[in-house]
């Protein structure tokens, strides 16, 4: 199991590292275009929006993978180590692998489908929108990947703190 998050955690990295690549050029040919050219490219404010929205849906799902994520994580904390700690991220992982499911993949779908049948295209890139919006379900998708991952290893984790108070009781 750690070998298949390692490479997906590779991936997902490099896939994070070449969009920000991309963000960065296009930015740098924005600003150049604009100021020593005094010609602005019409298609980079565009591009810079559409990356960002699969830079941030992208990176998001990456950092629920290394439990980097916005939490509060006052409970879990206090609890670190012990039956009710582990509960507590359970319980968590449940609440990111539902919120996953429900709204960026269920809803993700569902919006990318209604772009793609009203036929909607970007103005400069000529793009069809339905392209930008399939960044929430594959993020949704990587979401839930990793929600389940962290699941086992802290259902495993709880077995083992179970198992180690029986050896220790026993």
């Amino acid at each position: 199991m750690r070998r298949v998050k390692t490479i997906a955690d590779r991936c997902i990295g490099w896939l994070l590292a070449a969009l920000m690549g991309i963000a960065v050029l296009n930015v740098l040919w924005q600003v150049f275009t604009r100021f020593v050219l005094n010609h602005p490219s019409s298609f980079t404010e565009e591009a810079a929006r559409y990356l960002l929205v699969w830079i941030s849906v992208i990176g998001a799902s990456y950092a629920v993978g290394g439990r980097m994520h916005l939490a509060i994580d006052l409970l879990p904390n206090r609890l670190a180590g012990r039956r009710g700690g582990i509960i507590v991220e359970l319980t968590i992982d449940t609440c990111v692998f539902l919120f996953a499911l429900l709204v960026l993949i269920v809803g993700g779908v569902a919006f990318v489908k209604t772009t793609a049948q009203g036929g909607e295209t970007s103005p400069a890139l000529g793009l069809k929108v339905g392209y930008v919006y399939a960044a929430l379900p594959a993020a949704g998708l990587i979401m839930i990947f990793y929600a389940a991952l962290n699941a086992i290893e802290r259902f495993a984790a709880r077995r083992a703190l179970l198992h180690g108070n029986d050896e220790q009781q026993g």
